[in-house]
């Protein structure tokens, strides 16, 4: 729904603001994770059917050091962290981003999506995506972290 000129430079610093600032306030929560993350992430802007889906691959470990640094943590077999949470998070993120780079004049909108360089069309537009599920999708790798690494190297 946007143009994909105008919202990809906000992908990078958005997702990554997301990933960094959140993900580890919740990670740092001893009823989640209680440890200190960190992460690769590679941005990928589009789908395995070539059409326009900016999104990230992250690396993560399965936990993390303790706040004083002394003991590693495990998140529990079978859990990371809540993904119900990570997903709210990110859209209320993003769409915060999105308003703010409109109220500023850094969107452009171009062709079938020039209507929505209304003030009006674009809250309305904020509007419905802010009802609508995100996704943010956590698993373990497919065949390990090997296969994980020569999949995002080629990026």
């Amino acid at each position: 729904e946007f143009e994909p000129r105008t919202t990809v430079p906000l992908l990078p610093r958005q997702e990554w603001a997301f990933l960094t600032d959140q993900s580890t306030l919740i990670a740092a929560d001893p009823k989640h994770l209680g440890a200190e993350i960190g992460l690769i992430a590679v941005l990928h802007s589009w789908g395995q059917t070539l059409t326009y889906h900016p999104h990230l691959h992250c690396i993560v470990p399965g936990g993390g050091p303790s706040p004083d640094g002394t003991r590693w943590i495990a998140c529990r077999p079978n859990f990371f962290l809540p993904v119900r949470v990570l997903s709210r998070l990110f859209r209320r993120l993003f769409l915060q981003s999105l308003r703010t780079a409109f109220e500023a004049g850094q969107l452009q909108f171009f062709g079938d999506v020039a209507d929505r360089a209304d003030p009006q069309a674009f809250a309305r537009l904020l509007t419905s995506a802010s009802r609508q599920d995100w996704v943010v999708y956590a698993k373990p790798p497919f065949g390990g972290p090997e296969q994980v690494l020569a999949y995002l190297s080629r990026y």
